[in-house]
């Protein structure tokens, strides 16, 4: 017989544990349940009390005030204006095509423009704003703030642009800024946000390249408090950022515009600098362009017809132009030969060619130059005498000195792309081309043709230590930053013979106010002004044996790329030097016709501040090419 009792009691014992069980397992739960709370609102509520701060309240970056240039007496070449535009924010905006479409009926949107502008807001984080029109005009403005109510996710903003006044005369120089571009932000650090803000604009060319870090200042900061849905409710804290570096510029803008429209139409660079402290006071490259299209945004017709256009305007022929240097070379070979025990007393003559090797090398002067030395060869511009020295000397001692000068050697100057040119030697050819040294080379490098390249800089600054009696003077754009003038750099000796270099400069003197000088009709007459220059004629191309038989064509009966190019190197006053100049004019033909008198003009605009007297040129001078340099600017 089933014993009930029994069976009850083992259940109840059973109902019993099991009841333990999971009110003790309930117990536990609670517990773990407790300490998670405890930990999370009583350990770590410091942590998360942040977090939903940081929530709440979000940073937000503001750009800062770009610094402006200007040029050495003040005037501004890069300053910030208004600038009136438009951006649209995802979120608050129910249909993005229909409100583009909208603001198409107030500004210029070309439905390509509105389907670009579409895909870009549509993948943009919801509260992100995105830039839809800059620039606008005023009237254009009002009529969006006048319609904000129909216009969703439309907000008109007031920021600041980039304009530059004096446009092409100086867009070499202080270049122009531009949106950033991928590669850009990835470069850019720390401030990968900044560059991310709508509107904003870094420097792509020249000053504003170059300089880019200090014009840029640093961003400020706000703090803004935003509702569970992201929308911002009020600004809680403001931090303005700090402006940019005001640079003061080496330019004097009115010798900088004369050397413009002293060059007109011709492509080509005048570079004018202080053989005492290096400053650049005007560096030319024409033709120019306006930096102003590159901030508004070039059309495609614009951007063809830059790129197209064979003298190339979007190239700053003044540092980045190279070519032959021609004869304006011969300075440095007559000194390279003195400087090695070369007697410049010691003559050569010329019959109008030199045998060597198996071939002639012939003399621009094909009936010859007679009996030349060192200052009647540069004077005339000799090219046997200088193939007589550059054998003797040798065209590793020939290049050595014309590093020193500055040849060769990329030019330290504020300014991006800036080339180096080319001055061979047995080691150069040997590492770029793999050959050797033929020593018919070395007379073509004596003449400035062969290998040799040059920049229109870097025929300045060996210009300028020449006429400073051998000084390392280094070029400058920049001598001011924040209103405090920065100190040029001590001059150093080259390490030359001053009475070589006296020579040197000597036969220069002798090249413009002596006659039979290959510069003597560009002459200046002014007593205490004078110049002393070196004209130079570089051959773009190659002249036949039989063209020189039977004549070589004149340089206007050619296509303008196959004419030579035009160089004239000069320092002013010969007797005390300040200013140093070197002009080159592509495809312009002979250095004394086209080169020559532009650099007298210029000189003499540099020397008397734009009023020479009447009879600071002679009657008998090179034509001034159109206009009166006499005359006011």
């Amino acid at each position: 017989m089933i014993d009930r009792r029994k069976i009850q009691a083992a259940t109840n014992s059973r109902f019993t544990r099991r009841a333990l069980v999971l009110f003790g397992s309930q117990l536990g739960l609670a517990g773990i349940l407790g300490s998670r709370m405890y930990q999370l609102q009583v350990v770590e509520s410091g942590h998360y009390t942040e977090r939903a701060e940081r929530s709440r309240i979000r940073p937000r970056l503001i750009p800062p005030i770009r610094g402006e240039i200007f040029s050495r007496d003040g005037t501004p070449l890069a300053e910030n204006r208004q600038n009136y535009r438009v951006v649209m924010v995802r979120e608050q905006t129910e249909d993005i095509k229909l409100s583009l479409q909208k603001l198409a009926t107030i500004i210029d949107l070309k439905p390509e423009r509105q389907e670009e502008l579409y895909e870009k807001i549509r993948r943009s984080s919801s509260f992100a704003h995105v830039l839809v029109a800059e620039n606008l005009t005023w009237s254009e403005f009002a009529d969006i703030n006048a319609n904000a109510p129909a216009l969703r996710g439309v907000s008109p903003e007031i920021g600041l642009t980039r304009h530059y006044p004096e446009a092409d005369m100086t867009a070499h120089i202080v270049g122009y800024v531009g949106a950033p571009n991928e590669k850009d932000v990835k470069r850019a650090g720390p401030a990968k946000g900044l560059l991310k803000l709508p509107g904003m604009r870094i420097g792509k060319n020249g000053i504003e390249r170059i300089a880019e870090d200090g014009l840029r200042g640093t961003a400020g900061v706000r703090r803004v408090e935003r509702n569970v849905h992201g929308r911002t409710i009020r600004e809680l804290f403001r931090q303005d950022g700090t402006q940019g570096d005001t640079l003061d510029l080496t330019i004097d803008l009115e010798l900088q515009k004369y050397a413009m429209e002293r060059l007109g139409d011709e492509s080509g660079a005048v570079i004018v600098m202080d053989v005492n402290d290096g400053d650049v006071l005007a560096l030319a490259s024409t033709p120019g362009y306006d930096p102003n299209n590159f901030v508004l945004g070039l059309s495609q017709k614009q951007w063809v017809s830059l790129r197209d256009n064979e003298k190339n305007p979007l190239t700053n022929k003044a540092v980045a132009g190279t070519y032959p240097p021609g004869s304006t070379f011969k300075m440095m070979t007559l000194l390279a030969a003195l400087e090695n025990g070369i007697n410049p007393t010691d003559g050569h003559f010329c019959n109008g060619a030199l045998w060597f090797g198996n071939r002639f090398f012939n003399c621009w002067k094909r009936q010859g130059h007679g009996f030349m030395d060192g200052i009647s060869a540069i004077k005339n511009s000799c090219d046997v005498y200088f193939y007589e020295i550059a054998q003797q000397v040798g065209i590793n001692k020939i290049a050595e000195l014309s590093r020193r000068f500055g040849l060769g050697v990329e030019p330290e100057i504020e300014l991006p792309r800036v080339k180096s040119g080319v001055m061979p030697d047995r080691n150069w050819k040997e590492a770029v081309l793999g050959e050797s040294w033929y020593k018919g080379e070395t007379l073509n490098a004596g003449i400035g043709q062969g290998y040799t390249t040059t920049t229109p800089l870097q025929l300045a600054v060996m210009t300028a230590r020449l006429a400073n009696g051998g000084f390392g003077v280094k070029p400058r754009l920049i001598r001011g930053r924040n209103g405090e003038r920065i100190k040029a750099p001590p001059l150093r000796s080259l390490g030359v013979n001053p009475d070589n270099v006296a020579l040197v400069r000597q036969a220069m003197s002798a090249v413009t106010n002596e006659q039979g000088g290959t510069a003597y009709r560009s002459r200046i007459s002014a007593i205490g002004k004078e110049m002393s220059g070196k004209t130079g004629t570089a051959q773009v191309r190659r002249i036949s044996t039989a063209e020189r038989q039977t004549g070589v064509l004149k340089n206007e009966d050619l296509p303008w790329k196959l004419r030579d190019h035009a160089l004239f190197v000069a320092f002013a006053p010969s007797d005390k030097p300040r200013y140093a100049i070197a002009v080159v004019v592509e495809h312009g033909g002979g250095g004394s016709k086209v080169a020559a008198p532009i650099a007298r003009d210029v000189l003499l605009h540099a020397q008397f501040q734009g009023k020479p007297p009447p009879d600071a040129v002679p009657n008998d001078a090179n034509p001034i090419f159109g206009h009166d340099p006499l005359g006011p600017v």
